[in-house]
């Protein structure tokens, strides 16, 4: 079972060394995932595929968070300018 594990966190590793931009956030939740479902029942694939959807959503949910942040820091000023 931990060959089969070692070789699924080896292929998301070489998946995500192609394209790091598109899986932001999906090595992190996959390798957690993994482990989890791999103590959760032998189910590792599954809680890997299921860490990776939830990364990527979490990292896109900061990104849009930090840009709300930094539209909202650049409009305060213009508002403190026209008092």
């Amino acid at each position: 079972m931990k060959s089969i594990l070692l070789a699924s966190v080896i292929a998301i590793s070489a998946i995500a060394a192609t394209s790091p931009a598109d899986a932001k956030g999906c090595i992190k939740g996959a390798v957690v995932g993994g482990v989890a479902g791999h103590y959760a029942g032998h189910h590792g694939m599954l809680g890997a595929a299921a860490g990776c959807l939830y990364g990527r959503h979490h990292a896109k949910e900061q990104t849009k968070d930090q840009d709300r942040q930094r539209q909202q820091h650049q409009a305060q000023p213009s508002q403190q300018e026209k008092l």
